[in-house]
């Protein structure tokens, strides 16, 4: 199986109030729009905030949005500045990321996540080329 792209769909509740939040408050550019969704653009991936396919079933998202950021003590002044409440404050984990939680108007966990240059993320693990070494 090839991959050839992806892309996170959400079903909100309230359309207009996702919308709002992903494309004003979190301030994500539009990829393309059509009559019943609109798709961000979100780093290297995509998210579809769709008017359609949401029965009356109390549905839950189980997962979480985990978007990269450059500086998120810096996103962290700007979201509380916007009104954005935040869940959870930025702060570094025992696993070494700098992380921020908020959450969309559906309740959709999104983390905020900075790599500092030295964290293993941000290294190049594989072996140099031509290496003999196995």
């Amino acid at each position: 199986m090839e991959i050839l792209s992806s892309r996170t769909i959400l079903r909100p509740r309230d359309y207009a109030a996702a919308l709002e939040f992903y494309g004003r408050q979190l301030g994500l550019a539009v990829a393309r729009e059509y009559a019943a969704g609109t798709v961000f653009f979100a780093g290297q991936s995509l998210i579809e905030i769709a008017a359609h396919g949401r029965d009356d079933v109390d549905q839950t998202f189980q997962g979480a949005l985990w978007l990269q950021v450059r500086d998120v003590y810096e996103c962290e002044a700007e979201l509380t500045r916007d009104g954005v409440p935040i869940v959870r404050e930025a702060r570094e984990e025992p696993w070494g990321l700098h992380e921020l939680w908020i959450e969309d108007p559906d309740g959709v966990p999104i983390v905020l996540v900075q790599i500092p240059a030295e964290h293993p993320l941000r290294r190049d693990l594989r072996k140099p080329s031509g290496s003999d070494q196995t």
